[in-house]
């Protein structure tokens, strides 16, 4: 099993299922040219997350890691027309390309980017009494996602889904002993979930052209 086999097998499905999107295609282009990691999620992984939302019926969504708005557009576009989606972007340069690619996409009147640390975002949400969301999409640094998943049970109702990325990373997360603040990061998150018994949960890898890694798929119970 190789890189090039999985990237040709997402490609394959890719070329299948997701017909070319002139606004999806040009913000990773623009993404790109500004200078932004690749480390969006993959176009296939993208369509998955915005059918599980449908799925969900969900009308309110957070998400927490904008990046280049890349999934933020999938999401919006997985909205009721009265939906709400909230993304928080912790880099100003990141939140205004987003920005962009939201508006070029035609969704910019279904999200609402908030710049900061997330930790501050969340907090802040809690604060003013947000609406609980009906899916939550987690993204964003690994070593902060068991805070996270932690404040986003307080924004959530029983019936929630709530989803993790990259919490295989690539099978390092067996290594109890390493020293990644990323693998840390993610194992702390996986014990505090195992340990919560207001949810539901199960993590599923994956291979693709973002290589070995996987995410977790968690369904609120009740109030934590």
């Amino acid at each position: 099993m190789s890189q090039e086999l999985w990237s040709g097998v997402d490609e394959y499905i890719s070329a299948l299922l997701l017909p070319s999107d002139a606004a999806l295609d040009g913000a990773l282009k623009a993404s790109q040219e500004a200078g932004l990691p690749a480390i969006n999620v993959a176009p296939n992984q993208a369509k998955f997350l915005a059918l599980l939302a449908q799925i969900q019926g969900a009308r309110r969504i957070l998400e927490v890691g904008t990046l280049g708005g890349y999934s933020a557009i999938w999401l919006a576009r997985a909205l009721p027309a009265d939906g709400r989606l909230i993304t928080l972007e912790q880099d100003p340069k990141h939140a205004q390309v987003a920005q962009h690619n939201l508006e070029h996409a035609g969704v910019a009147g279904l999200v609402q980017i908030r710049v900061g640390r997330a930790i501050d975002s969340l907090a802040a949400l809690v604060n003013e009494g947000a609406l609980p969301f009906d899916f939550v999409f987690i993204d964003a640094d690994k070593q902060s996602i068991p805070e996270y998943f932690q404040w986003s049970l307080k924004l959530t109702r029983p019936g929630s889904v709530i989803v993790v990325d990259n919490v295989v990373r690539r099978g390092a997360v067996l290594d109890d002993r390493s020293a990644d603040v990323n693998v840390r990061g993610v194992r702390r998150f996986n014990e505090l979930v195992a340990k919560t018994s207001s949810v539901s949960a199960t993590a599923l890898q994956t291979v693709g052209s973002k290589g070995h890694d996987g995410f977790a798929l968690i369904r609120v119970l009740g109030q934590a």
